[in-house]
């Protein structure tokens, strides 16, 4: 799973992407709503683990925002108020789940699974073969990649840099990401490894068109699409 922490309690953040990481999940984390916010927004989770009690921006705004936004990320609230009352305001603002504090960790990680589970649909469903985002094309079976009907050849690990991006289209896709699920790194080598690749696949993809495709998303990631916002 690729999963949102957005807890301001440092200690707790520290030791929920420790465990959800162990667990083979890749986690990234914010530590006040506003922060919170802009990630879900821009990022692709496969679920947002929200605190309720936030600064700048609380849990439950935090939601009704994300959901008046039409994104519809599976949410799960973790909180400290755990009568019924403050449970179906969780639920009520946005909330898939909410989980009163203290709780245990295998607890959180099945409850997570679940929505995961349910946010991906029926088992079984196939990935698509081909993606194309505007005259940007990408064939998984073939490892072909045209732009405009002109074939753009590809190192292997460009390929899956570009794929991943795609699959992603229209949304900001953080270094982090990138290392764990392109490089297969579980931790920050402190290398430029990500910006040379992005770099060297911007030149094959984006050299001689009018329009780029590959777009760097200052202090987040990169993200493609068809054109600047």
């Amino acid at each position: 799973m690729r999963l949102l922490i957005i807890e301001d309690d440092r200690e707790a953040a520290a030791y929920l992407t420790k465990a959800f990481r162990e667990a083979g999940h890749s986690v990234d984390h914010a530590g006040d709503g506003l922060d919170g916010y802009a990630l879900a927004r821009e990022g692709a989770y496969d679920v947002l683990i929200v605190d309720r009690m936030l600064p700048k921006l609380d849990g439950l705004s935090l939601v009704r925002s994300l959901r008046e936004q039409a994104i519809a990320t599976p949410v799960l609230i973790l909180s400290a108020l755990g009568q019924v009352d403050d449970r179906v305001k969780g639920l009520r603002a946005g909330g898939d789940d909410y989980l009163p504090k203290p709780y245990a960790f295998s607890e959180l990680l099945a409850r997570t699974e679940v929505l995961a589970r349910r946010q991906a649909g029926p088992a079984g469903a196939a990935e698509p073969t081909a993606y194309r985002v505007g005259d940007l094309e990408l064939d998984r079976l073939s490892h072909r990649v045209s732009r405009a009907g002109r074939e753009i050849p590809l190192q292997p690990r460009e390929f899956r840099l570009l794929e991943y991006l795609m699959r992603h289209a229209g949304q900001v896709v953080t270094r982090t990401m990138l290392l764990e699920n392109v490089w297969d790194y579980h931790f920050d080598p402190q290398t430029n490894v990500i910006d040379v690749h992005v770099s060297r696949l911007r030149g094959k993809i984006d050299r001689g068109f009018e329009r780029p495709m590959i777009h760097t998303v200052r202090g987040a990631g990169y993200v493609v699409r068809t054109e600047e916002p």
